[in-house]
């Protein structure tokens, strides 16, 4: 994971040298989420709130199991409640819902009604969100 998050940071400083413009540097993001991820993916088997099964399988969804809306007939593997507690509240939950959202879902897919394009200042915004907040979670959440 740290070896991800350090790409990240080197794309960010090659393409600030380079200052060329593109249309979208989403894929300086990419391996920062990809860290973010496997490290959520970690926090939830480090704190108990996953079985070696979903951990070592690939079928559990973060994104499944953090969203804090939902509904009750998919929450067969749902974390968030069990986060909370874990974190001593929603606040860090619902902060990393957001995270995961606004740095991994919205940057990795393609919405045909509007664009998720990001510059290269938002990225680096981006990239600082996620490295902040893993290190929020392990500050506040037991383990």
């Amino acid at each position: 994971m740290r070896d991800l998050m350090g790409e990240s940071f080197t794309l960010l400083e090659r393409e600030e040298k380079l200052n060329e413009g593109l249309h979208d540097y989403a894929f300086v993001v990419f391996p920062a989420a990809k860290a973010y991820e496997g490290f959520l993916k970690k926090l939830f088997w480090d704190l108990g709130l996953i079985t070696a099964r979903q951990y070592k399988g690939d079928r559990f969804r973060i994104g499944k199991a953090l969203n804090p809306n939902l509904p009750k007939r998919y929450q067969w593997d749902w974390v968030y409640d069990k986060l909370a507690l874990a974190c001593k509240g929603e606040e860090a939950p619902l902060s990393a819902w957001e995270v995961w959202k606004k740095a991994r879902n919205q940057i990795f897919h393609y919405f045909a009604d509007h664009h998720e394009f990001i510059d290269l200042r938002k990225s680096r915004e981006l990239v600082e969100e996620i490295m902040g907040m893993m290190e929020k979670l392990l500050m506040q959440c037991d383990r």
